[in-house]
């Protein structure tokens, strides 16, 4: 019987952990589907693990692994996926915001030959209209940037087991799994839905972290902002050939004006594209340089006892042991 995994990156849920646990259970157990549950506590300071380790006391289905710190989502979506080992993987919200409803559907759309399930939001529910404003404009910056639509994506989806195997096989340690999903390929369907209300807490993410987030996945996944820099400067070229034109036919003509303001403000557009391009570049080499350095996505800093294999350290200390 095929084997159904649901990995769950979770930051100070405490409050959610039991109850996500159980409404996941009795869906999947209605629907007769083989299943196993996989909390990752990213780093949290409250006792979002010490709720995971209950958990899988009392159902065997459910293991979990906890951070040494924050790592961020990117990280603990993908130590989920190193620990699952399910024929299809479902990554989705702790807080059930992404409706377990959908999962049925998502798992019978797998049985008939998909390899990727999209997760489509139909609705954002009612979050407050700040944060759907500073969201929906992340998401079509993203979009725009990476010559991807992803306005309406989320990192609710499941995976075949095949999908999963290319994405932990990729060596970037800088990974943005909502579009390396649609880089892969792969046959890929979809499933309407409505965000859910959370039941406890609050969202994490506010404008701030959301723009940071879209600065630090843009330049992890595309080089469009590098060549933005390279189009501006041309642009730029024209721009000061053309004024140079108008000027020297001025000089000619013997009407030239003293133009100390025009030139005080060229420099000064001029000075601040240069420092902005500049930043673009910066923050390109801050990524190579955290590339070439090699360290871990993540550190794992224990799991629960129902875990296989030594997986206490980095993702891949079992390959070097």
């Amino acid at each position: 019987m095929a084997l159904l995994s649901i990995v769950l990156p979770a930051y100070n849920e405490e409050q959610n952990i039991a109850n996500t646990a159980a409404v996941l259970s009795q869906i999947l157990s209605e629907n007769g589907i083989d299943y196993e549950l996989v909390f990752i506590s990213d780093g949290s300071v409250d006792g979002t693990f010490s709720e995971i380790l209950k958990a899988a006391q009392s159902n065997s289905r459910i293991k979990g692994a906890e951070f040494s710190r924050n790592f961020g989502k990117e990280a603990g979506i993908f130590a989920g996926l190193e620990l699952a080992a399910g024929d299809a993987v479902v990554v989705m919200d702790c807080d059930l915001q992404h409706p377990p409803q959908a999962i049925p559907q998502m798992w019978k759309l797998w049985q008939n030959g998909a390899e990727v399930v999209e997760g489509v939001k139909s609705s954002r529910g009612r979050e407050s209209l700040g944060y759907k404003l500073s969201a929906g404009l992340f998401y079509r910056v993203m979009s725009k940037l990476m010559r991807m639509d992803i306005n309406a994506s989320s990192d609710f989806k499941l995976l075949d087991r095949k999908v999963v195997n290319v994405l932990l096989e990729l060596p970037e340690r800088n990974t943005f799994f909502r579009a390396l999903s649609f880089w892969a390929g792969f046959r890929t369907e979809t499933v309407d839905y409505e965000v859910q209300e959370r039941r406890y807490g609050k969202s994490k993410w506010s404008f701030w972290s959301l723009m940071k987030y879209a600065v630090t996945n843009v330049t992890s996944f595309s080089t469009l902002p590098l060549q933005m820099v390279t189009g501006v400067g041309l642009l730029f070229i024209l721009f000061s050939l053309v004024l140079a034109v108008q000027t020297l036919v001025k000089f000619a003509m013997g009407t030239a004006v003293e133009g100390f303001t025009t030139v005080i403000l060229l420099l000064l557009i001029i000075g601040g594209l240069l420092m902005v391009s500049l930043g673009i570049i910066g923050h390109y080499l801050a990524r190579i340089y955290e590339e070439v350095k090699g360290r871990p996505k993540y550190i794992i800093r224990r799991v629960t006892e129902n875990v296989q294999g030594e997986v206490i350290g980095s993702w891949r200390a079992r390959e070097r042991r």
